[in-house]
This record gives C-alpha cells, structure tokens and sequence, in this order.
C-alpha cells in the first residue's frame, strides 16, 4: 500500500471503519467476535445509533462500552435490551429471517465467498491446523438477510480452494444458494485492508469494486489466491474522519483498560 505521508490511520482501522460503513441502513446485525464484532460496535457508536446488535450467545440488543472479548462477555448480557436461550435465538430470530445483516469473518474465503472457519491443510505428513470452527457462522450465512465478511487481504486467506467449507456463501456460482434452499442473499460485500469486493450479479464471483486510499489493483491482484477481476474503473473509499478514528480508537483503550 502507498502509505501517504500525512496518513493518520492503520490499514486495520481503514477496514475497521469501511465495514462499520457497510451498515449505515441497517437495522439489526447479528455479530460475529473480532473484526466483525469491532465495525458493528464502530457503526452503532458513530453513523447508526439505532442499530440493534445481537450476538450468539442470546443477547439482543447489546450496548456494550468497550469491545467484547467473546460471544460471552458478561457486558453483553449486562447492556442487552433482551437475552434469550440459544435454541430460541436460532430457531426463532435466525432461522425464521427476522435479522437483516449476518456480520462474520474468515480465516479462508474462496472467489464464490465460501467461508472456512474449521481446518487448514497444512501439508503432506503434517496434522490439520484446528481453527475454532463453526460455531453459528452456517446459520447466519445461510439465514441472514444479506452477510458482509471483513478479513485481511492476503493469499493465505482469500485462496483459490478452500480446504474445508464451513459456511456457504454463493456455493459455486449463480442460483446455488436457491438451489440448496438458503433463505437470505447471501454475501453481498467483502471488506478487507485493500479494498472492497462484491458478487458479480451474473457470476457470483468476487469482483473488487473499490480501492482504500494509497492500496492498488496490482497489489490486491496480488494478495489474492484466485485471478481477481476488477470493476472497470475501482472508486477509491473515502478517508476515516476524525471522528471515526475516535471512536474506533475509544473503543480499542477501553478494552485494554478492562483487561489489566
């Protein structure tokens, strides 16, 4: 990435903000933890107030006032405007379509947008790599209203084949998700540390559609583990304003301080 000289941001706190913009019309999200629980924590704080948090582990509408350190954190519950069992969050709120934005990430993520969260390949003789695994990452793909996935953008994660496929998200091309019986639209946009990808309507397949400030085609080509397609002309993301960054950045200290 061409860093510019007066930048005042990471490239994590540039995918952090872009995919808290990804849910200005939101109105309820169910949270994934790490990056995904960050952008959804970032978007209620600063451009969408209203927005209705809802996490695994039964809470709904959770304010938390630093970023939770699991689907777990007591501070869930303690702000929540309603905590529920699992079995109803997922029988109920999940499966039945009542959650507009599903918001997970990936340690593996295909052309199609297929999530591995299970098992890494690591080699001939060598044991699997356990990853934490599924969790409700299926579900949420396949019932949310539409899914939005941030993850780095590197050749390790965005990779030709998965070595397993978790959580489907376009399966392997137009019409599969209908074809396999998956409720919501499925993933509608990827955000990474480069840029943005989003499905080709025809296709299915992942086509970068916008740039962060200072990243470049060439180098998103480059940390992709498939022959990435390109819109015509990439628009480039607008900068994270102060106010974001402070926010980000306030939610970042009072995690920190939680944890001494």
């Amino acid at each position: 990435m061409n860093t510019p000289a007066s930048q005042t941001w990471t490239t994590d706190e540039l995918m952090e903000v872009n995919a808290a913009r990804a849910l200005a019309g939101a109105r309820t999200c169910f949270v994934g933890i790490g990056l995904p629980s960050t952008s959804a924590n970032l978007a209620r704080t600063t451009l969408n107030p209203g927005l209705v948090l809802i996490y695994e582990s039964g809470t709904i509408g959770s304010k938390p006032t630093r970023l939770p350190l699991s689907i777990g954190d007591g501070e869930l519950a303690e702000t929540a405007d309603l905590v529920v069992s699992v079995p109803e969050m997922f029988a109920y709120w999940l499966q039945a379509g009542r959650i507009d934005v599903g918001f997970l990430g990936a340690a593996q993520l295909d052309r199609f947008a297929n999530i591995n969260t299970t098992v890494i390949d690591r080699g001939p003789d060598k044991p699997q790599g356990r990853l934490p695994g599924a969790g409700g990452a299926p579900e949420i793909a396949a019932n949310c209203g539409e899914v939005l996935i941030v993850l780095r953008h590197s050749r390790r994660n965005l990779v030709g084949a998965l070595d397993f496929v978790t959580s489907v998200g376009h399966g392997a091309g137009p019409h599969d998700r209908e074809r396999l019986g998956l409720r919501g639209r499925g993933p509608t946009a990827v955000i990474t540390d480069l840029g943005i990808l989003r499905p080709d309507p025809a296709t299915a397949e992942l086509v970068l559609t916008e740039l962060h400030p200072g990243a470049t085609v060439e180098q998103a080509r480059a940390a992709t583990g498939w022959k990435l397609r390109t819109a015509e002309a990439p628009t480039t993301t607008a900068a994270p304003t102060a106010g974001e960054l402070r926010a980000l950045r306030a939610l970042k200290t009072a995690r920190k301080a939680d944890t001494r």
